[in-house]
């Protein structure tokens, strides 16, 4: 078998909140750097402020790359996402840059490294059903059907995770083969990154994360982010089934306006703030999980005074030796 080929790149990643934006900022200002964003909600046009994508200035400062690039109404695949990025890279380089991967979408990683095969695109039917069957028998049971067709995908995801439960089994009603067949089958396009080219912000206090959470979603809403929800529910065309529309917060905000009208009272305002911010808990658990099966990680605590500077001293020993 060939030696995987390596990348030549840097990547940061860690759970949602956990610095990674302010890191890669410092990165920047020290390297050549050209960001590749790794994160599957950036990807989106109108879906700023609950996104928390870079600023304008940080835009303006830092090349940014495959952030605003697909209408909510789109979808955007990891396989996408795993061919841009290397093209990407080779570009970056080409130009005698050094490309740097930001983000906390594990399976955009995976799908660089490994190669992913394109999945087919959502069936409004047989999601329909499930959610049926769902409202029948309950997430858990689901989630055992799952493991009848797919374990090894089941085993990574708890009975409550109804979303991604939910497009397993679609994606096994649709094509015969369970969700796990789709990832890393492209032998020919697997890579490894340099040593020590894996940097990625972890707490080690989980309570530290969860408080930044709680911060971040409240300043989302009061920079506006459920005008933000509104003015794309008037468009007319997006639904609560699209991928973009499933994205944490934005899930949220549309479930409490069909429940509570456009105008909703400060008790469903505060149903809101909580369950938001339950869900962008949930969504750091899930990484964490994801990245502790990644033992060639640089952890970096990120909840402590110095994290910024740790990072920008792995990255100078990562970049210095791409030179």
């Amino acid at each position: 078998m060939n030696e995987p080929h390596v990348l030549p790149c840097l990547v940061l990643t860690g759970p949602t909140a956990s610095g990674k934006s302010a890191a890669a900022m410092a990165i920047a200002r020290r390297w050549p750097v050209e960001i590749i964003s790794m994160d599957s909600a950036l990807v989106y046009r109108g879906m700023d402020i609950g996104t928390a994508k870079p600023t304008t200035e940080e835009r303006h400062e830092v090349v940014h790359h495959l952030i605003d690039i697909i209408d909510p109404l789109q979808a955007y695949s990891a396989a996408q996402f795993g061919q841009e990025a290397r093209s990407l890279i080779e570009d970056i380089r080409g130009r005698g840059r050094c490309p740097l991967l930001v983000g906390g979408t594990l399976l955009y990683l995976r799908a660089l490294l490994q190669g992913l095969d394109d999945m087919p695109p959502a069936d409004p039917a047989v999601r329909q059903r499930l959610e049926r069957d769902a409202a029948q028998l309950g997430w858990p049971a689901m989630h055992r059907r799952l493991a009848e067709v797919d374990p090894l995908t089941a085993t990574r995801l708890p009975p409550g995770d109804s979303q991604r439960i939910q497009r397993a089994l679609e994606v096994f009603e649709i094509t015969g083969r369970p969700l796990s067949s789709f990832h890393g089958t492209q032998a020919a396009a697997r890579s490894r990154l340099p040593d020590g080219a894996l940097l990625s912000l972890e707490p080690d206090n989980r309570a530290w994360l969860h408080e930044r959470i709680s911060r971040r979603f409240d300043a989302m809403l009061e920079q506006g982010f459920l005008d933000e929800v509104r003015a794309l529910r008037t468009r007319g065309d997006l639904h609560a089934e699209l991928p973009s529309m499933r994205c944490v917060g934005y899930r949220q905000a549309w479930e409490m306006l069909d429940a509570h009208g456009e105008h909703p009272d400060a008790m469903a305002l505060a149903g809101l703030r909580d369950r938001g911010i339950f869900a962008t808990r949930q969504l750091a658990k899930r990484q964490l999980t994801w990245l502790r099966g990644m033992p060639e990680r640089q952890v970096i605590a990120c909840d402590q005074g110095n994290a910024v500077a740790k990072v920008v001293e792995h990255a100078d020993r990562v970049l210095e030796a791409l030179r």
